[in-house]
Formats: structure tokens, sequence, C-alpha cells
């Protein structure tokens, strides 16, 4: 999260932000139609933001243009950019170049849309953009697109477009970018996405017919590839969004194995569930397969991706679930426990939840088994920042059966997936009759 100050926030509507990084600019051109624009935009309050290097001596002009002038110290684009967000006060914000190539009319365009994601890109590259660009340039942007694209298995196609605008709190969010140059664009949007928020492309008219100077495009090499390994280590980790979701189809054999494995487990044992609930269900293909699913997690991010019309989604502990008493038949908890510290895990709310014959299905590593110690030893080897280095509570086959039975569930089945990972299929015994009741406790009522 971003430690910027908050008292200042949502004076506008909108904030546009205009980073002048380089020392080239036409903001002779660019401002008064700036200002036309938002003079017709259909919006409250709106402010511009011209983002200038320490010494240049642009400010009177800007000023004399209506704009808000912010300096910037450190040199590059993504410091610029840093200052000018920094600086807003928007409830949405959008950035374009300063060089006139982002036409501003281009902006009622993503006011109008604005609903539709929390980061809109004005692409160059998706069905209905045409884009002027010397050959040279346009190849370059293609291959760095594609390169970014494919590496970090994201479903967008101009990732290098400065030409955006975003939801205030999605800025909040991820705080400021660390790359100092375009690679800073990058770095956005994968943050972003990263963290479940929603992007979406809108396609541009774009014309540029500046060249990049060679120097220039071996500086912006360096920066880009620098930058493309340090996201490509946060789109591997756990700390995506997508991380469950995109492991289902994992470039990995054993990865895509035990992801669709654990599926068809899962699947089987909760068939004809009518009112089921999936604790810590992730970004998984499970809660995402069963409409008549409620999906409960406590990280955001995961709830945050997983949006979608119908979809019921929660934030909870697994140790004090917001439902009432007997509310399900069927409870999931799948990879969850090994998270959890042994003296702070009690799983005595997932039996209260669930329904008397209803169906516990709980899956954890059995650490009783050499097979999974060895492949969860590799596994901290190749993938440092995978679940591996937070299983902190380590259960043995017997071990989880004693505690199942301590509160009083009946073992039904055990199954295993790569013969170390243990399925526990278990039955809550009908010794009480309770009706059905709804599902969401209401504060103050019977």
């Amino acid at each position: 999260m971003s430690d910027r100050p908050i008292q200042a926030r949502n004076e506008f509507d909108l904030s546009v932000v205009v980073p002048v990084w380089n020392g080239e600019h036409n903001l002779g051109k660019l401002l008064p139609r700036l200002a036309d624009t938002l003079s017709t935009l259909k919006s409250g309050p709106a402010e511009v933001i011209v983002v200038l290097p320490a010494g240049d001596p642009a400010e009177s002009f800007v000023e004399r243009a209506g704009a808000r002038v912010v300096r910037f110290d450190e040199p590059g684009y993504g410091a610029a950019l840093n200052a000018g967000l920094a600086a807003s006060r928007g409830t949405w914000i959008v950035t374009l170049d300063a060089d006139f190539s982002h036409h501003p009319e281009f902006i009622r365009t993503l006011w109008l849309r604005r609903r539709e994601a929390d980061v809109l890109i004005a692409s160059r590259y998706v069905p209905g953009a045409v884009a002027e660009m010397p050959l040279s340039r346009r190849f370059l942007s293609r291959l760095l697109n594609r390169i970014y694209r494919t590496a970090l298995a994201l479903p967008h196609n101009d990732l290098s477009s400065a030409f955006r605008m975003y939801r205030r709190r999605v800025i909040d969010d991820i705080g400021p970018v660390d790359a100092p140059g375009l690679d800073s664009l990058q770095e956005v949007l994968v943050k972003a996405f990263a963290q479940g928020w929603k992007i979406q492309e809108v396609p541009l008219f774009y014309r540029q017919s500046r060249l990049w100077e060679s120097g220039r495009l071996a500086e912006l090499g360096i920066g880009y590839v620098r930058t493309l390994g340090r996201l490509m280590a946060l789109r591997n980790s756990v700390k995506s969004a997508d991380y469950d979701h995109r492991a289902f189809d994992s470039w990995i054999p054993l990865q895509r194995y035990w992801q669709r494995a654990r599926f068809r487990v899962i699947r089987e044992l909760a068939d004809g569930s009518t009112r089921l609930l999936d604790i810590g269900c992730g970004s998984s293909r499970i809660v995402q397969s069963l409409p008549q699913a409620v999906g409960m997690d406590m990280q955001i991010r995961k709830l945050r991706w997983l949006r979608a019309p119908g979809r019921q989604l929660v934030q909870a502990s697994l140790m004090e679930l917001p439902f009432r008493d007997d509310a399900f038949d069927c409870v999931i908890s799948s990879e969850v426990i090994e998270h959890i510290p042994r003296d702070q895990i009690d799983l005595s709310d997932m039996v209260r939840v669930l329904q008397p014959g209803g169906m516990l299905i709980l899956g954890t590593p059995d650490y009783g088994r050499w097979i999974w110690r060895t492949l969860e030893g590799i596994y901290k080897i190749v993938f440092p920042s995978g679940y591996a280095t937070e299983h902190i509570n380590q259960y043995t086959r017997r071990t989880l059966r004693q505690e199942l039975e301590r509160m009083g569930l009946i073992v039904m089945d055990v199954q295993y997936v790569g013969g170390s990972e243990m399925i526990f299929q278990t039955l809550k015994p009908r010794d009480t009759a309770a009706p059905v009741r709804p599902i969401l406790k209401v504060a103050g009522a019977d």
C-alpha cells in the first residue's frame, strides 16, 4: 500500500497527469486542446497536472494555461509518473504523453467507459485501433509487448501505452513504481493485475512519427530486461491474485497434473451438494466451477480477481466464519490448514456451519509420506517464492484423522493426489435436526 497522505484525495472527479521527462513536449498545442476537452466533459471538477523536471522553464506557461506544476528530481519516466500520481487528487486519473501523440479528445471515450474496468488502456493493438508509426518503431513496440505478454501470462496487447485511466483505489493499492524508465508502465499494470484489479483495453487512434535514438534504445532495453525479471518473480508467486487459476494450465507438467487431479477428486466428492462453502478458495477452478458455492478467502485480491455476476464471495477468516450454524451441506477446505500455526488453528467452526448429514472435505499434504517431503524440498529450491515456504503446520494422516474424529466427524474416505496430498471426506452425524436457515449471519436476528 502507498504511504501517501489521503486527506486531500478525491477533491476532483478527474485528474489528468502529463509527465514531461525527457525535455521533449508539445504543451503549447496539448494544453489548450486538453482544456477544451475537459470543459465539454460531463464530469465534476477536474484538474490538470504537468510534471516537470527540476529547472524546466515551462512552469509559467503551464500555469497560465490553467494547469498545476509538479516537480520531480530523479531522472526518468518512472520518477515523473510517481510524482504526478502522488500529487493527483481525482477519483479517476488519466495519464497521457506530453508530445501530443495522445489526442486529449479520447479522454471522453475513457470517461464514458470508466465503469467497465478499474484500469483502461488506450490500446494501439486491439481490433478497431489504428496506429500510424514508423515501421522500425512498430516492430520494436510489437516485439516488446509480445515478450512481456507471453513471459508474464497477461491477457493484454498494449502494455506499453502511456495513455490510461486509473481508478484512484488502484493507485493507492499498488503504491509507487520502482522502475525508473518507461518500463514503469508495465510495472503498474502487472502490480494492478496481481492485486486482482480489472484491466481492459479500448481501441485508440495513435500517430507517432518520432524515431528513437540508438543510445536511448539501448538504455531502454536494459531497463526492460531488468524489470521483466522482477515482474516474472511477482507473477509466479503466491502474491498474484490469479496464481491458483494459472496453475491449472501451468507449463510445468507436475504442477498442472496436481491441480487437475485435486480438482477432479474434490469435484467428485462434492457432487450433489446444493449449499457449499469453499474456505480459502483463492482463485482456483474449484469455486469457479461451482455456481452454488460461496467462495471465502482472507486475501481481498483473490476475491477481487474472482468477481463475476452471480458469484458469491466473502472475505473472512477460517477461525471466525461469518455464517449461521448448519448453513451448508458441504464445506471444502483445500490446501489451507498447513498455512496456519498449529497453536492458532481451530477447525470446530467448520463443523458448526455444516448441517447434520453434511460433508466436510479437507485437503492438506501428508508429511508422514516421504514422497511429499522430497517433492517439497525440491519445490523450495526451484520456486523459492511458492507455497512450500509457507507450509508451517505439518499434518500426517494419523494426526489429522484424530483431529477430525475428536470433533465428532465420521471419516468416510481418504484419497490422495500424487500419493502425498491427502483429501479427507468426512460426515457430520445426523444427531440433531436443524431447519435450513439463511446462510449469512445478520446482526440482531433470531
